[in-house]
């Protein structure tokens, strides 16, 4: 399972970290920069048990554009993202 590699994982979180205030990548998109383009449900299976302040998963979303699940609450997401003024639009 790909979610069981420690590197994998490591490189997520770094790519998360690399995320701007106010801006978004989709789960997939996290995926693809970490090497692994088909992995995007692994990406929200790690984020969904991090609990680190310093990773702002709150930054990824679907990528159809909606918020997509947050292990502090969807509505803490959404106010988390309001208050970064994020677009929620995917290039």
């Amino acid at each position: 399972m790909q979610n069981d590699n420690p590197k994998f994982k490591n490189k997520i979180l770094e790519v998360v970290k690399s995320i701007p205030k106010g801006r978004v990548l989709s789960y997939k998109k996290v995926a693809e920069l970490a090497g692994r383009p088909k992995a995007y449900r692994a990406v929200g299976n790690i984020l969904s048990k991090n609990y680190n302040i310093e990773v702002p998963c709150h930054r990824v979303i679907r990528s159809d554009g909606k918020v997509g699940g947050y292990n502090r609450g969807i509505y803490k997401k959404q106010q988390l993202l309001k208050r970064e003024k994020a677009v929620l639009t995917l290039s």
